[in-house]
Order: structure tokens, then sequence, then C-alpha cells
């Protein structure tokens, strides 16, 4: 049985997101502060984590970059202020997702199943699904990314994005095809959050080549742009 981390302080919340999360057929572990958030998620090694961002001794942004320096579980994040600039604080960190408070529990296990569900599509997949680049190689098939030859840390929504736009050179794709394409259909978001991931990715790929470059084609959407033909 999956486990799902839950992180909130509200005892009340806990014990909604507990009901729901267990009718669903997932175990649960809960969290009251983030000190605690990461103790356990290090002790038990959770599927998904449902993370509340404003928390007592660690707030839930510091939780998600600790969690980040080691793991790509996915984290779904909690917001009660609603405020575009917490959402995409959250997204830019490293959560896959996010809500506002408040929110009805079926559709937090939604959002969780859908999650879930892309995770172990991605696993069950043994065909290879390796891309190379000068400065860039992607194995989709281990989620392992590689910049200048060494692994780079990142969560499995900028893989995925990187390798989409990176299989395709020098392809447009819109917002919302990227959305399909890798959030599905069920996702409950807005094209803002594309523009949050490439935003992180730019940042981890900034000055690696001059060869390919990731580039914004303006009112339309990305394109994974190479200046030279050499592709391995």
């Amino acid at each position: 049985m999956e486990k799902i981390l839950i992180v909130d302080d509200d005892e009340n919340i806990c014990e909604l997101l507990k009901l729901y999360i267990e009718r669903s057929g997932y175990e649960t572990i809960i969290a009251k502060d983030g000190i605690e958030a990461v103790k356990k998620f290090n002790e038990t090694k959770p599927a998904l984590i449902v993370l509340d961002l404003m928390l007592p001794g660690m707030d839930g942004i510091e939780v998600c970059k600790e969690i980040r320096k080691t793991s790509d579980c996915p984290i779904i994040m909690l917001t009660a202020k609603g405020e575009i600039f917490d959402k995409v604080l959250g997204l830019e960190i490293g959560a896959d997702d996010y809500m506002v408070k408040p929110f009805e529990g079926k559709e937090v296990t939604a959002r969780i199943k859908a999650i879930l569900r892309r995770t172990h599509k991605n696993q069950e997949n043994t065909d290879p699904k390796v891309i190379n680049y000068d400065g860039l190689s992607l194995d989709m098939s281990t989620y392992e990314m590689k910049v200048r030859g060494k692994v780079m840390n990142a969560p499995p929504k900028e893989k995925e994005i990187i390798y989409l736009l990176a299989s395709h050179p020098n392809q447009v794709f819109t917002r919302d095809q990227l959305l399909d394409k890798i959030w599905g259909f069920d996702y409950f978001g807005d094209s803002r959050t594309v523009d949050v991931h490439i935003k992180r990715i730019r940042k981890k790929l900034e000055g690696v080549s001059d060869q390919w470059e990731l580039k914004t084609v303006w009112g339309v959407g990305y394109r994974f742009e190479v200046k030279s033909d050499e592709q391995s």
C-alpha cells in the first residue's frame, strides 16, 4: 500500500485529508510541523506529500527545498492565502501542484491519483528513452538528467518537459499542448504553471551550451532550438 505524507499543523485538516486519502486506498502518515515532516519523509519514503505552506518550525517552502535536495517525490502544496505569488513560489522551489484552502477532499484525492498514475506509467515504461545534446543528457527510463556530465536534481515535471521539447528539436509547443502532454487532461491548474516550470529549467541549463537553447516563441509557447546538427 502506497504511503501519503500529510503535513499540516491544523488537526482538523489532517483528519479530513486522512479520511479521504485512506478511503481511496492509501496509507497515511501525519506530520504537524516542518521538522517532523522532513524526519518522517526520510524514515518512511512516501509515494507523495501533501504539504501545507504555513508551518511552525520550518515552513512548507523550506521543507520542499530540503526534500528536493535528495528526492523527486511528488509534492502537492497547500496554501490558505490563495495569492498568485505563493502559488508561483511553490512551483519554483519544486512543488508539482498546488491547492488553495478551503478545498474538497475529493479534489485532493483526484489530484493524488492523477499524479501517481502518471508516475506509475513512467516507471512501467521500460523502453529506453534517452536524449543527448552537447552538455545535456536525459534518460527517462531512470529519470536521470546530467548536465555537463553531472547528475542534476530536478522534479519529474521539469525532466518531462525538457525531454518532450528536446525530443522534438525546433518544434514549437503551445502552453496548452504542454499542459495536456505533461500534466494530462485531469490537471486542475492553468498555463502559468508551464511558465514557472520553464523558468526553473532555464536556471538549471543556463550557459550549458551554445549549440542549443530553450526559446520562448512569444504569444505561442516554447521550443528547444538546436543551433547545430550534431545531436547524438
